[in-house]
């Protein structure tokens, strides 16, 4: 890895891009009106939300294709690192960017909600990609803000800033479900190898080394970011990923009670339960007895 350029504040990308700064919290980048745009590898300091036109044709997910040639979203958060490490000069480069800090959204009703948008935690290859009805919406949201940034500052700009902003992450909400549906086989092939995945994991010997199967753990197994990850099976299944892995904890637990020979402390142990009890609560929670009374009414 290359020299990292580390962008604390707006104001640093704007000049990092030679585009004038006209809030030093918020700004919006129409790259076709930039001469040329350099590659690099950027640590941001604040968020940012990149409108990438492609131009490689139909995308392949799995074994489908899907035509979203137009454009591409990446959502970058605070302290991440992003960019292309070969100094390239790009130019006639097409594309928006909209870069906001979090200072911005302080006392807005979107800073309680930003944690909401777990696009922001997604990797790269789980970008959002639309269609050209869908992106259109989205530059008709970077143009409003832009817009917005043309007035004179006063104390009307935060609020109008942030509930534009608000509206663009909502429809990147409703374009992700919609991505999750148009990849709806790959994604019942990914449930498929999540089910194998705790299946081995539960007859090997990592429960006794590693305890019980995170969610991190999973999605790290399945190349895949544990937030895109978390958000597919919770529309996949309707239960997070977290809830999915208990229910087959308490499968396998079942199991083990009915085939006896073994107490309720060595099945937890056995399960990578690092004390008996909680096995037994959770056990309670989701069946509504107790392992003991579990294998009682079993035998």
């Amino acid at each position: 890895m290359g020299t990292i350029v580390k962008l604390d504040s707006v104001q640093d990308y704007n000049e990092l891009l030679g585009v004038e700064t006209l809030h030093p919290l918020v700004s919006v980048v129409d790259f076709s009106e930039l001469e040329s745009v350099r590659h690099c590898l950027k640590n941001f300091g604040f968020y940012c939300i990149f409108l990438k036109h492609l131009d490689c044709g139909p995308l392949l997910y799995g074994r489908n294709r899907y035509d979203y040639r137009e454009g591409t979203l990446v959502f970058i958060a605070p302290g991440q690192v992003f960019g292309i490490d070969d100094g390239k000069i790009l130019y006639g480069y097409k594309g928006w960017c909209l870069m906001f800090h979090p200072d911005l959204l302080r006392g807005t009703s979107l800073a309680r909600r930003m944690a909401d948008y777990s696009f922001f935690s997604y990797s790269s290859n789980e970008a959002l990609h639309m269609s050209e009805r869908e992106q259109q919406i989205i530059i008709n949201c970077f143009r409003e803000i832009r817009e917005e940034l043309q007035h004179a500052i006063d104390k009307h700009s935060k609020q109008i800033i942030a509930a534009n902003i608000e509206v663009l992450l909502n429809h990147c909400v409703r374009f992700y479900d919609r991505q999750f549906v148009t990849r709806e086989n790959v994604n019942k092939d990914l449930l498929t190898r999540f089910e194998e995945l705790l299946r081995d994991y539960f007859t090997s010997d990592n429960p006794q080394s590693l305890g019980l199967p995170s969610v991190a753990w999973c999605a790290d197994r399945l190349h895949l970011s544990a937030n895109y990850f978390g958000d597919l099976i919770k529309k996949e299944t309707g239960k997070s990923a977290q809830e999915y892995i208990q229910l087959t904890t308490i499968d396998r637990a079942k199991e083990l009670l009915t085939e006896g020979g073994r107490s309720v402390s060595e099945i937890a142990y056995e399960l990578g339960f690092k004390y008996p009890h909680h096995l037994s609560r959770l056990f309670k929670k989701v069946v509504g007895y107790t392992p003991n009374e579990y294998k009682t009414l079993s035998a």
